[in-house]
């Protein structure tokens, strides 16, 4: 530490002037006062679309942890933190107009499969399916992940030339092939064999934007009632009993509101991206107990294309309840000309580190909105369409030629 001190000092490695006071029509300030009940932008929002290219144009200003490794170290106030995994990596980045945003590396290639011996918790977070999600998220209308696009950081010039944490300036190193590289500081997968590496300074990676401050809208963290078991064996409740899902409604808030229909959207949501990891949800106080879903944390999605885990879809077919908005948006997206691996390939051509997902990643999404359909069909041949279809179209009615064609 002292010697990378000398080091910064010898070269002047000093970080930019303070950032210059707020000003009303920052980006960042405007996606948050664009928070609303019903998802974190409106369908059209040119807030959304600066914050897009200020976070990949605008230049780094500090560099830091984030809270869940802070956690692991002792450094910060722990029940602000959902659970910290002390295995991947991620940074966060300050811009001007104290604009924020998570920087997760690239740890796996985009043609690289999860591994089948990999037990869930213990993948790869990959930045390229946080970029992923937020399309996928947006193109489903459920407008609940954080704005993300990828870029290219230079490590040395945005990260280790402008941080001023200790630790993490302990950690950067070069590579015998002469490439900048750093790690975390955390219990397990942290030392020099865990590293990433620019090329030899840039390296790929995903920036997600910051959420309002706790203090500023307030978030609750759930347990999710269909959290997988995080040993290599055991069982939780809901996969060995098919009628869990009668539990679950007698309990508050499930019992009564759009919670469970909204868990039945995240479901949806994360048997497309194959993530297998939702331990937990997060919501705005704010907008009470019927509030949206926060869909965060979507790394360990996208890692393999050939494999359909059902079982993430749990809570659409124990509960047999789906939204109607929700069904016909998938059913659009299941018509040819309206194919949702044609709309996320079109939709990931604006990102600037595309192709983001390979042909067989999104070609997979198409077979797995035909699983969602099925599932959603077998539970109104059990049930009727009157006690799964659940409608949510308060304003007004849909017209008769736009309602779901459910039993085809």
């Amino acid at each position: 530490s002292r010697r990378h001190k000398l080091y910064r000092e010898e070269l002047n490695l000093t970080s930019p002037a303070a950032p210059l006071p707020l000003r009303p029509e920052a980006s960042w300030l405007q996606f948050h006062l664009g928070i609303s009940r019903d998802g974190l932008y409106p369908r059209s929002s040119p807030a959304v679309s600066r914050l897009l290219r200020d976070m990949q144009d605008f230049t780094t200003i500090s560099a830091d942890y984030s809270q869940d490794e802070k956690a692991l170290l002792g450094a910060c106030d722990c029940s602000q933190v959902v659970k910290p995994s002390g295995v991947h990596l991620k940074l966060v980045l300050r811009f001007q107009d104290f604009g924020k945003a998570m920087f997760k590396p690239m740890r796996q290639k985009r043609e690289e499969e999860t591994p089948e011996d990999f037990f869930y918790f213990v993948d790869f977070q990959r930045h390229n399916a946080e970029i992923a999600a937020f399309h996928l998220d947006r193109i489903l209308d459920f407008r609940r992940v954080p704005p993300t696009v990828g870029r290219l950081i230079n490590v040395t010039k945005e990260i280790l030339e402008v941080t001023k944490n200790e630790i993490l300036q302990s950690v950067f190193f070069v590579s015998p092939a002469s490439n900048v590289c750093f790690f975390a500081k955390c219990p397990y997968m942290c030392k020099t064999e865990y590293a990433v590496c620019g090329n030899p300074h840039l390296l790929e990676g995903s920036l997600s934007a910051f959420l309002p401050s706790l203090n500023l809208a307030p978030r609750l963290s759930i347990p999710n009632p269909w959290i997988r078991s995080y040993s290599f064996d055991a069982k939780e409740e809901w996969e060995v009993n098919p009628l869990y899902c009668n539990t679950v409604r007698e309990i508050y808030p499930y019992s009564n509101g759009n919670r469970l229909l909204n868990i039945v959207d995240m479901a949806i949501f994360d048997f497309l991206i194959g993530n297998m990891d939702r331990h937990h949800y997060e919501m705005f106080t704010k907008f009470g107990d019927d509030g949206f879903l926060l869909h965060l944390d979507n790394a360990r999605g996208f890692g393999r294309h050939s494999h359909d885990e059902t079982s993430i879809l749990a809570p659409l077919s124990q509960c047999c309840i789906i939204k109607r908005t929700t069904l016909l948006r998938l059913q659009l997206l299941a018509e040819p000309e309206y194919r949702l691996s044609d709309v996320m390939r079109e939709s990931l051509l604006q990102d600037r580190l595309a192709p983001v997902l390979t042909e067989p990643h999104l070609l997979a999404l198409d077979r797995r909105l035909q699983l969602i359909l099925k599932a959603v069909r077998k539970c109104i041949d059990a049930y009727g369409e009157a006690k799964v279809v659940a409608n949510d179209t308060t304003q007004h009615e849909a017209p008769a030629s736009d309602r779901a064609k459910v039993t085809t």
